[in-house]
């Protein structure tokens, strides 16, 4: 006698279900009205060694009374097994953060836009007021705290209407504000590696940019080297433009203030420890702080070319012949990273 013999009614319902060794369909020892969570929960969890006619199974079984009612009822599960899979995905920390970020350039771009029309429009109602979002602030700061203007003057429904629209800028910027500071609390729990290299704000944007911190771990480094310049990644692809050296990372100081003629090489070498401070920070979740000693020297090597010092280092980053940045162990032909950075690859 097989253990599907043994099965008695009263079993419950995993004794039954079969899902797992292949004897059954995942409706196997469910009831016979729809659930879509318990379908769904039997959905993401069972399995079956071969296919087999399911529909017909599920008729015969008692489940459903037609092949019809089965497919709606598996669309069913599957919708709520996708629902809930997103759910838990939209709740991690990296994409928590991606969210933050977003929402912080969302602001900042929506008070820059708002404080340029309340320029526009305050300067001939307000003689005093002056452009920007600190112009914005300042009309509004005036107007609630001077108590000179006249009745007339509060009551006049354009000025309102300024005044209305210059708060809202400023209470735009301050959200944006809190975001950053929010964003400086969390990046540094979620990518402790990535949050001490790039800056708490950058290594978000680096995150949203990859869409999540796994997938950013998974790029190489020459791609992390280009996020945020796809329109001139794809414009030099189409002969159009040349390769680009870097993308969002110029705003790192190691990038920015590095001479031109070395931001190429500086570029690679902060996206090969970035690349490698993703991978950690997902896979082992740890602070490593050889990375960020090995970038300073590999930083510092870089920069002692503008004194001459660092002549024989090679080319100037552009056409990957750059000795010790094209080949170095630690920057160029990385044993984790998995490639060759000796030019501006994408």
């Amino acid at each position: 006698m097989t253990d599907t013999d043994e099965t008695t009614e009263t079993d419950p319902p995993a004794a039954v279900s079969g899902a797992g060794d292949g004897d059954g369909g995942w409706f196997v020892g469910l009831a016979g009205d729809a659930d879509p969570e318990g379908d769904a929960e039997r959905v993401q969890t069972g399995s079956a060694a071969a296919p087999r006619d399911w529909p017909s199974i599920a008729v015969d079984e008692g489940v459903v009374d037609s092949r019809a009612t089965y497919y709606d009822r598996l669309h069913a599960a599957t919708t709520a097994a996708t629902r809930s899979a997103v759910r838990e995905r939209e709740r991690a920390d990296d994409q928590q953060l991606v969210h933050a970020v977003r929402a912080m350039d969302d602001c900042e771009q929506l008070a820059n836009e708002l404080a340029e029309r309340v320029a526009a429009w305050a300067g001939s109602r307000f003689p005093s007021s002056s452009p920007g979002i600190a112009g914005a602030r300042a009309l509004a700061d005036e107007t609630q705290t001077d108590e000179a203007q006249t009745d007339e003057e509060r009551t006049d429904e354009l000025d309102r209407r300024v005044v209305s629209l210059a708060t809202r800028v400023a209470e735009l910027a301050d959200e944006r504000d809190a975001l950053e500071t929010t964003i400086e609390r969390t990046a540094p729990a979620v990518a402790p590696n990535l949050a001490a290299m790039a800056g708490a704000t950058l290594a978000a944007r680096l995150i949203a940019l990859a869409g999540g911190l796994e997938s950013l771990a998974k790029k190489p480094a020459g791609t992390v080297q280009v996020l945020g310049a796809e329109d001139a990644l794809f414009a030099h692809l189409a002969g159009r433009a040349p390769s680009p050296k870097h993308g969002v990372i110029y705003t790192h100081e190691f990038v920015r203030g590095t001479r031109p003629d070395d931001r190429g090489s500086a570029a690679r070498a902060l996206a090969g420890k970035l690349a490698l401070a993703a991978r950690v920070d997902h896979y082992a979740g740890t602070y490593r702080a050889s990375l960020h000693d090995d970038l300073r020297e590999r930083m510092a090597t870089i920069r002692a070319r503008a004194d001459g010092n660092g002549e024989t280092d090679g080319g100037d980053g552009t056409d990957g012949t750059d000795g010790t940045d094209g080949t170095d162990g630690t920057d160029g032909t990385d044993g984790t990273d998995g490639e060759t950075r000796g030019g501006n690859d994408a």
